[in-house]
């Protein structure tokens, strides 16, 4: 259904996997940002299934042409991932979407795992962000330095892992603190009994399908109502 482009940023060129709604019909835009291990078919095929929901998808390629399924590579190229340079590329996504012909409405940003986190990030770093939906963020704030006042007017919804300290986790409760300090609303979501990456159907050993099918349905009753 989809396929890649290349978008600007500061004059560079970035790349993402775009998926447009195959009926034709112009809709709002979402953000899709990957796991620890790059812009995989599982991340692509999430982007298909947001334009079968009628929506235009973007995921953008932060590594760049790498991608792995080695967990120690996994964390290799996550740890190497220069957070403000991936904010720059979300936030060009985001321009990149709202210049579409096929957009029409605003923009939210998902993410899982490490993508989760900057998911939830990026409604600081562009005006044009306006919802955002973070599955098990991990990534602590310290290094990404989120202005969360920008916030104000906005909305998460955050879904937590019981694996990961459910939503009661330090990461998550700061998140939601400093949402609704800032004016914006934060749903925190809790899916008990479920593994780290229990959305990823690729990884039959986190994988739970209920858990996954309900925060799906979360998800795009956040962005339908948000972004419209």
């Amino acid at each position: 259904m989809g396929e890649m482009v290349s978008y600007r940023r500061d004059g560079a060129s970035s790349k993402g996997y775009l998926a447009i709604p195959s009926d034709g019909a112009s809709g709002p835009a979402v953000i899709v940002i990957q796991e620890r291990w790059g812009l995989v078919p599982h991340i692509t095929a999430v982007a298909d299934r947001f334009a079968e929901a009628g929506f235009v998808a973007l995921a953008p390629d932060l590594y760049h042409g790498a991608a792995t399924e080695d967990a120690d590579e996994a964390k290799r190229l996550m740890l190497a991932l220069r957070m403000d340079e991936a904010a720059a590329e979300i936030a060009a996504a985001a321009d990149y979407l709202a210049d579409r012909p096929e957009v029409a409405g605003k923009v939210g940003c998902v993410g899982f795992c490490a993508g989760g986190s900057l998911a939830l990030w990026s409604a600081t770093i562009s005006d044009r962000i306006v919802a955002t939906a973070g599955f098990y963020p991990m990534l602590p704030w310290e290094k990404m330095r989120p202005e969360w006042s920008d916030y104000a007017g906005k909305a998460a919804v955050i879904h937590c892992a019981e694996a990961d300290g459910t939503s009661a986790a330090e990461g998550v409760q700061t998140a939601r603190q400093a949402i609704e300090a800032a004016g914006g609303s934060c749903v925190l979501h809790d899916y008990p009994g479920t593994a780290h990456s229990f959305f990823n159907d690729d990884r039959p050993e986190s994988f739970d399908q209920r858990a996954a099918a309900s925060a799906w349905a979360r998800t795009l009753e956040l962005f339908r109502a948000r972004l419209g």
